[in-house]
């Protein structure tokens, strides 16, 4: 439902008017059970997908449940993963992500403290050749949410320190994974 509302809210549309169905009220209509069914992905994608289009529920608690949520599971190295139980290594995909559902709401202060401890941890996970891993895999979805995760908070991931090793930068890092010969970046 969240990735739904995100893609028609990038080309454009209206997610509470689609043909006879309000993809938005699904939140209220299902509650934060509903929601959170998948984990931190859950909480992450809604907030994502509510603040594509600024789109309100009836339930004006959502909002507020996800960020919650989302804080409740951040590990105590600063970062998030798939997997509720933190004795799971941080990955920096799921960081990355809960970095930009948690963006629109930097002013609540336990969240402006809870995303700079998460920014250290992504550094921390960089590797020493600028690159990034989710499940011991370097990847260019790492690099990338990596990537998203800073310029939704206008950190410039080509030159800021934090995310540049041995002169090798995150953007560097996902070039590496591009494959000319079908213009595509690899998985």
């Amino acid at each position: 439902n969240s990735r739904l509302i995100v893609a028609l809210s990038a080309i454009g549309k209206d997610a509470t008017a689609v043909g006879d169905w309000n993809l938005v009220e699904a939140y209220s209509a299902n509650g934060f059970t509903w929601i959170k069914k998948q984990g931190i992905n859950g909480s992450i994608w809604a907030l994502i997908a509510l603040d594509s289009g600024n789109y309100q529920t009836t339930d004006a608690t959502i909002r507020q449940q996800c960020i919650d949520s989302i804080l409740s599971l951040q590990h105590d190295d600063g970062g998030w993963s798939l997997m509720a139980n933190k004795t799971y290594a941080s990955d920096p995909d799921i960081t990355g992500m809960a970095l930009t559902a948690l963006y629109p709401y930097r002013d609540q202060p336990a969240v402006a403290e809870a995303c700079e401890k998460a920014f250290t941890c992504l550094s921390e996970m960089q590797h020493e050749n600028g690159t990034f891993a989710s499940g011991g895999s370097e990847c260019s979805e790492s690099c990338a949410w990596v990537i998203v995760a800073c310029t939704t908070w206008g950190i410039n991931p080509d030159t800021d320190s934090r995310f540049i090793k041995n002169g090798k930068s995150v953007v560097d890092a996902l070039l590496t994974h591009y494959l000319e010969e079908s213009d595509t970046f690899e998985h």
